[in-house]
């Protein structure tokens, strides 16, 4: 049987403060799951695809070390600029402005979430 990644999960500090910002990258809430009296793992994913993305609150803590060996989830957009202005209205703003990695790349950029972890957004050729 092949593998598959099924989902990225992420330690979040705020349920609504993160879910808000997913949903303002396109994401869907799908639905939460508690887990026990411990947490709640909010499962969301992008229109058409699967719940890709688990968010974990754990109760009574709102902040995690980030450590140095994750870096960040991609994600495609359509129009990065367009992207970028629709972010700007619910403040959400890029570490830098768009830029290419190699001549003829598609323009990337990198948003960070309420909690700090990284999201590059990537415009389709």
């Amino acid at each position: 049987m092949p593998s598959e990644l099924i989902h990225t999960c992420y330690r979040i500090g705020d349920i609504d403060r993160s879910v808000a910002f997913y949903e303002a990258l396109g994401f869907e809430e799908r639905r939460r799951k508690p887990i026990r009296d411990e947490a709640i793992n909010v499962f969301m994913g992008l229109p058409g695809d699967g719940d890709r993305l688990e968010l974990t609150y754990n109760f009574g803590v709102d902040s995690y070390e980030m450590g140095t060996g994750y870096n960040h989830i991609a994600i495609t957009v359509e129009d990065i600029h367009a992207t970028l202005a629709e972010l700007a209205k619910v403040g959400i703003e890029p570490e830098k402005p768009p830029y290419t990695v190699g001549e003829g790349g598609s323009l990337i950029c990198f948003v960070r979430d309420p909690d700090g972890y990284r999201v590059e957004l990537i415009e389709r050729a």
